[in-house]
């Protein structure tokens, strides 16, 4: 079959404050392999390439338009917003003539936000809906025949193989997150899993060989790709460990994973991971340090395990069949600390990291307070967390939580948590993950301004603000120079004293605007001396460089 063919990609899957920076899913090199598979060579287009210029999109009669869309986790975005309902359909409308399908979470249901149900409704301009598994979906339709979808990593393996090369085409490249799939399914099929998890729609696990990973991550490699993220599973630690509702972990086989990944890949840059269930820890601590200590062995520094805590009230953890109760975090938490809390690179190797969810079926005003209190004992145990997510529950259809919920009940109670997690948790958090004088490696910037705005390439990594005005896709280190509540203020590496505008010198710890007027006054500053002459020492005197301005 030859025609053209576009894939619009809307869909992102963790809000980029809180998640991976640019990336490229699976669902989009999957799809791109089956095209390539059919004789058809694929374009790709990114939301935000749309909406910055809407003719991008011209419509080829004939032609294939495929649209990856929708949200599962509720959230604000930097850069990478996921495609709205109404620019859904508007897409489809404007590429009248060509074969338009869709296909993504949006098709489990759409919603504005976090704190509403995701409906599903009838999605206009688009003549077919790519049900089940979008990849296999959509080479059922290519074939002729009706698209059930039917998952197969034996079929979708060598696509993810053929379709690695699409990521060039992003426009954030080499710059971009590869997830990587390594398993689909719930270990907790049997139980129902937790009461608003999507996951068990996919029935019981189903692990993809090492084999098969391998060779995606080498063909991904050979096209470009430095980073990875092992993600689109709910539980890495049960990688390959079976049936039941807690396997234990088998750490020689995560060994060999990442030790596969890494002869892939031997010039990676980034290999991360993201879910961890917090119950498999606390069921199985010793397999579970084994395996945490396989992914240390490999991965790269300042990794984040996310832990799906959802809430730190015990009735509520009973009432949806949640993964963990607060005693059985708190063990997690320990063990990921003790495995993972080294710095190397000058950041903590590996952090857990906490989601919560408002609006679950047996939540009180009192749910809030355990909350607060179970964090309180976080900050005085004295381990780290690397972030907390907070969100209102955005139930899907068929999901337990979707008729049985508190969605609305507690509005202010949710927002004081809010405030008090950023105020009374995250600030004193994150100075002690980040202190000051820490580098952080290689930032990316993506939005520029006067505060230019970058993140490493990571799991989560943390959004720093950058008090110069810097190209979008420069990439930098920078120093820590001050804390907000989930970003950091840093300078550029070395430390331009007498290049940089006083804007920025009043950044450096204990100087202040006076003093930055002062040495901008004084330029250009022979060394070190005579800035302690003016400034006074600073935690960063080691950083600081006096280049002199080059002649205009």
């Amino acid at each position: 079959m030859n025609a053209d063919a576009v894939i619009i990609d809307g869909y992102v899957d963790e809000p980029a404050c809180l998640g991976v920076p640019p990336y490229i899913s699976p669902y989009v090199r999957t799809i791109a392999g089956v095209l390539t598979a059919h004789g058809i060579e694929p374009r790709y287009v990114t939301i935000d390439q749309v909406r910055e210029n809407p003719s991008i999109l011209t419509p080829v009669p004939g032609g294939i338009a495929i649209m990856i869309a929708g949200v599962t986790v509720p959230g604000k975005y930097l850069g990478g917003t996921p495609a709205t309902l109404t620019e859904i359909q508007q897409i489809g409308t404007q590429l009248r003539g060509m074969n338009r399908l869709i296909t993504g979470p949006v098709l489990f249901g759409y919603s504005g936000g976090g704190g509403e149900r995701a409906v599903r409704k009838m999605i206009s301009g688009f003549d077919h809906h790519l049900t089940g598994s979008p990849a296999e979906s959509l080479d059922d339709w290519l074939s002729g025949g009706t698209i059930p979808g039917n998952h197969s990593y034996q079929r979708s393996d060598p696509w993810a193989v053929t379709g690695s090369s699409i990521i060039r085409q992003h426009p954030a490249f080499p710059h971009i997150m590869c997830e990587v799939e390594t398993a689909r399914g719930c270990t907790r099929q049997v139980t129902g899993g937790c009461s608003f998890c999507t996951e068990p729609f996919y029935g019981h696990p189903r692990y993809r060989t090492i084999e098969g990973i391998y060779h995606e991550i080498s063909a991904l490699y050979a096209a470009g790709a430095r980073h990875f993220r092992l993600g689109r599973q709910p539980d890495l630690l049960t990688y390959g460990a079976g049936q039941g509702e807690f396997p234990r972990p088998q750490p020689e086989l995560i060994g060999k994973l990442f030790q596969a990944i890494r002869s892939a890949a031997p010039g990676l840059q980034t290999l991360h991971i993201d879910n961890i269930n917090p119950g498999t820890l606390a069921r199985h601590p010793e397999a579970g340090r084994k395996a945490l200590e396989e992914i240390v062995r490999y991965h790269t520094p300042g990794d984040v395990a996310a832990f799906g805590m959802e809430t730190a009230d015990p009735i509520v953890v009973r009432t949806n069949n949640l993964k963990a109760d607060p005693d059985e975090v708190m063990e997690a938490i320990r063990i990921v600390n003790e495995v993972g809390g080294d710095r190397k690179e000058g950041i903590p190797d590996l952090l857990p990291g906490l989601n919560f969810i408002a609006g679950l079926a047996g939540e009180t005003k009192r749910t809030f307070l355990l909350n607060e209190q179970f964090l309180d004992r976080v900050l005085a145990s004295g381990l780290l967390v690397r972030r907390v997510n907070i969100r209102q529950l955005m139930p899907f259809e068929g999901t337990q939580a979707y008729d049985d919920n508190t969605l609305g009940k507690h509005t202010s109670q949710f927002r004081a948590f809010k405030e008090y997690v950023r105020k009374k948790f995250d600030l004193p958090m994150l100075r002690q993950v980040y202190p000051i004088g820490t580098i952080l490696h290689n930032v990316i910037i993506e939005e520029e301004g006067a505060l230019s705005f970058g993140r490493q390439m990571g799991s989560y990594p943390i959004l720093v603000g950058i008090p110069v005005r810097l190209k979008r896709h420069t990439v930098l280190d920078t120093v820590v120079v001050d804390h907000g509540m989930r970003s950091l203020t840093g300078l550029p590496v070395p430390v331009q004293v007498n290049l940089l505008p006083s804007t920025a010198l009043k950044w450096i710890p204990g100087i202040g605007p006076a003093a930055a007027a002062r040495i901008v006054g004084a330029r250009p500053l022979p060394g070190l001396a005579a800035f302690h002459g003016i400034a006074g020492t600073t935690p960063v005197d080691h950083l600081l460089a006096f280049t002199r301005p080059s002649a205009q």
